[in-house]
């Protein structure tokens, strides 16, 4: 009878905790976000909700203009901010690592390759 009895507590337990947490979660998110759309200012690099790229050129309370092309500027809900983008230069040196990395990668299965091909060359000599 005590088994029955610690079922309806354990199942109440067992649906609140999960619902806590994404709760929790939820609420540290929007504190993110929010805390984003308020440090935007003028000359940051954005992107849209709808996957729009831009400049800040001026902000205000509940709106913000971003250029998005030389001369072409529109207005924005802050909320549409989906986050700020690191400027191109940044990025440049990141791109280039990979492709420094796969260049020695490709040089040593070179290597690799012409040891092999002396090694056989070798064996045949002496056989």
């Amino acid at each position: 009878m005590q088994l029955q009895s610690l079922i309806l507590p354990l199942l109440i337990v067992l649906l609140a905790v999960p619902l806590f947490l994404q709760a929790r979660k939820q609420k540290r998110a929007m504190a993110e976000q929010q805390k984003l759309q308020n440090s935007i200012t003028a000359g940051d690099r954005v992107m849209t909700t709808s996957g729009v790229f831009g400049t800040v050129v001026s902000t205000s309370d509940d709106t913000i203009d971003i250029e998005i092309a030389p001369g072409m500027t529109t207005t924005w809900v802050r909320q549409a901010v989906r986050e700020k983008v690191e400027t191109e230069a940044a990025e440049a040196p990141a791109v280039e690592a990979p492709a420094e990395e796969s260049a020695t990668e490709e040089t040593k299965v070179e290597d690799k390759a012409e040891t092999e091909v002396a090694e056989s060359a070798e064996k045949q000599k002496t056989s």
